[in-house]
């Protein structure tokens, strides 16, 4: 089965057409992010507080938090809901458009609950388990890698200035994410960015197997394959060759 991954002649950063899974995905998170805002005026921190990731009360039954928590942002200044959902745009709708909304919905929600649930067991083994985690970032990750994937060679602005391949982009966000997941500080966000990453990669490998052609065009994994392939090929080829070099020079020149 083939996914359709002409992605550069259907849609660009430049159309601001939003496919319906990755619409009503910025909706959500938008009106969760109002009724945040102004909640807390009334009632304070407290009126979406069963809603954030908190490690230990998942261990006490609230189970739906490594759900929740991907629509809840914080309060301290737009900026972490303005860069989660233009980086759900980004990278969201080409997945969705080459994917469909239903395998799309379902990677997203995947990356972004194996984040959460990384950042439970990490804080409950090294962290403080009583700290509430919120944001769709490892859910972001996980699009940012399949994007990499689908589109390795699609340029991007990183930082809106720097021009890079998305494979590329992908690798330095990843070894960033996973080189400050050891250090203190921000262990709690980078874990939720490398295990939406991670989680997202076993949801590919376990979606598509050896479909790969259709899901990277060609991606990573795909793309070694190939090259070894072809290092054998090339390599049972000159072996052929010196064989019929050999088989020809004890015949004899041959007469017509």
């Amino acid at each position: 089965m083939r996914y359709d991954t002409s992605y550069r002649s259907r849609s660009s950063f430049s159309n601001f057409s939003l496919p319906p899974g990755v619409k009503w995905l910025i909706i959500a998170n938008v009106a969760v992010y109002l009724v945040y805002f102004f909640g807390s005026f009334i009632r304070g921190d407290e009126i979406l507080q069963s809603f954030k990731l908190v490690p230990r009360d998942v261990l006490h039954g609230e189970i739906w938090q490594p759900f929740t928590y991907l629509f809840l942002h914080s309060l301290s200044g737009p900026g972490h809901i303005l860069f989660n959902m233009l980086g759900l745009w980004m990278f969201g709708a080409p997945i969705e458009q080459t994917w469909g909304t239903r395998r799309f919905l379902q990677y997203y929600f995947v990356c972004g609950v194996g984040a959460g649930i990384c950042v439970v067991v990490a804080n409950l083994l090294f962290g403080n388990p009583n700290v509430a985690v919120l944001g769709a970032s490892g859910a972001i990750y996980g699009l940012l890698l399949a994007f990499g994937m689908l589109f390795p060679d699609q340029e991007v602005l990183v930082m809106f200035f720097f021009p890079m391949k998305a494979k590329y982009m992908v690798m330095i966000f990843g070894g960033i994410a996973f080189v400050f997941s050891f250090q203190s500080g921000s262990t709690v966000s980078n874990l939720a960015h490398l295990g939406g990453m991670i989680f997202g990669f076993l949801f590919i490998r376990s979606q598509f197997g050896s479909r790969r052609r259709g899901i990277a065009g060609p991606g990573f994994v795909e793309g070694l394959k190939r090259q070894w392939k072809d290092y054998k090929l090339q390599r049972a080829k000159k072996k052929f060759q010196v064989y019929m070099k050999k088989h020809d020079s004890r015949q004899g020149p041959w007469v017509n």
